[in-house]
């Protein structure tokens, strides 16, 4: 698909009204011909069972957890009046780095930070606050890694009047101090993780003092502190099924705003931790490349520190570093894999999504991961010339969708890129000073340190 448009044919950014959001978040999995595993009980090695989820998870989230087959599930009213105070979310033609880059490609990016939260994040936060409102349930746990899914759902339960508990990823904590406050401004506790507040936590600091903590280590915490607590239920902010579901409303929109300027995509690019960005920004596309309806890659971008599904192993493994949640079938690095403190971004999962994993390895996207001080550098390149301060975690993304553009300038290709503008940059400045003082190296790991935390992974007989 080639592009033929003259610049400022099309404005800088393209809006949907109010009335043209989307009414209904759209379920990948029903367009899919291999379907994601089930995640499995690791006592029994069976399918987890809705009773046995809803003992962790809110009732109706287990019903959209579970549903292969339903393409449109509604969103409720009072989600999309919230949803209204800040969607839909502008799609903006990045003309300024086309010029500066000097490129024949046409990039787009779908800019998810104009919130408080600064991330797309709020729109799962807010439909899993408002399942456990309807549940009549007193407050809710969860872990979060660079602290945009805390914040998030702090915004959600705030709003609603839930309690919300949140392990954070030590090192998040600490080096991110300004996204704990506004949590806790919202209402929210925060704790580091792994803490000494819970069983897991303790085991885990004594098989390894001094860790700086991992999203493995803290949904451990948040998961025992949920089924501990007698009217909480925990919820995650990425990877699970119904995560993805409510992310589409990304992809709805970026799809319908493309449509009102006549583009198709030639080339989709989203950062990838556990999923809930790319899955949600590739979710309509997705479907209509499997039906045969669009021809275009799609390319999901991970740090080089953290790489599952360059180099992870497609297998069951736990969804946590305590192994005290289900199995999951998923790109992997084994569940004891943590991070070096020194990685900057929020995409420290050891896994990916089930539904992604099960697309990569179908051949239907493309990965690619990338070392941290060359997404730094392009995060620097984008907030000069978009005017934006971009993520550590969105800088995957533009880091790809940057050397994808200037392929397209050694080919003469006018190609139509779009990317994931997950979130803003302002609560991550310790991670840019560390950077511009050439502080941040690009540590990856060996194969042998991955062969430790591989060499793990459960035995299913």
């Amino acid at each position: 698909m080639m592009n033929t448009n003259i610049k400022n044919e099309i404005p800088y950014k393209i809006y949907l009204t109010e009335d043209e959001m989307p009414k209904a978040w759209y379920n990948l999995r029903s367009a899919m011909k291999n379907k994601p595993a089930p995640l499995l009980n690791p006592g029994t090695g069976l399918p987890m069972t809705a009773a046995e989820l809803e003992g962790v998870f809110c009732a109706e989230l287990v019903a959209q957890e579970l549903d292969n087959d339903t393409p449109y599930f509604e969103i409720p009213q009072e989600i999309r009046d919230f949803y209204k105070m800040y969607r839909p979310s502008p799609l903006v033609r990045a003309y300024c780095l086309e010029e500066k880059l000097g490129t024949p490609a046409h990039i787009y990016y779908k800019f998810e930070g104009n919130n408080t939260s600064g991330s797309h994040k709020l729109n799962s936060a807010i439909a899993q606050a408002y399942y456990a409102k309807k549940q009549g349930l007193a407050g809710v746990t969860t872990e979060t890694g660079a602290g945009q899914w805390g914040t998030a759902l702090s915004m959600a339960c705030g709003y609603l009047g839930l309690d919300c508990k949140v392990y954070m990823v030590k090192v998040s904590y600490e080096q991110k101090p300004f996204r704990r406050e506004v949590m806790r401004t919202y209402g929210a506790s925060v704790t580091p993780s792994p803490s000494d507040t819970t069983a897991v936590g303790r085991k885990i600091l004594a098989e390894n003092p001094g860790t700086t903590g991992s999203l493995g280590c803290a949904i451990s915490e948040a998961v025992e502190a949920a089924v501990s607590t007698p009217g909480y239920r925990y919820v995650l902010g990425s990877v699970l099924n119904q995560v993805l579901l409510h992310q589409s409303i990304i992809g709805l929109e970026t799809q319908a705003a493309l449509d009102k300027v006549g583009v198709k995509p030639d080339i989709i690019i989203g950062c990838a931790g556990g999923g809930s960005n790319l899955g949600g920004l590739i979710a309509p596309f997705m479907r209509d490349k499997i039906n045969g309806d669009l021809d275009c890659r799609i390319v999901a971008v991970e740090p080089a520190s953290c790489p599952s599904l360059t180099r992870g192993v497609y297998a069951y493994d736990f969804c946590d570093t305590g192994m005290v949640c289900p199995l999951a079938k998923m790109y992997t690095l084994g569940s004891s894999f943590i991070p070096a403190p020194n990685h900057a971004g929020g995409l420290r999962y050891h896994g990916m999504s089930s539904i992604l994993s099960q697309l990569y390895d179908d051949g239907l996207m493309e990965a690619v991961s990338v070392p941290q001080v060359e997404v730094f550098k392009a995060a620097e390149e984008f907030a000069r010339v978009e005017g934006i301060l971009p993520a550590p975690e969105s800088s995957h993304a533009i880091k790809a969708a940057i050397d994808e553009a200037l392929k397209c300038k050694e080919t003469g290709e006018a190609k139509n890129i779009v990317f994931g503008l997950t979130g803003t940059g302002y609560f991550d400045l310790v991670a840019y000073q560390k950077f511009h003082d050439g502080q941040l190296d690009d540590y990856i790991p060996t194969d042998d340190d991955l062969a430790k935390s591989l060499a793990k992974l459960p035995h299913l007989g």
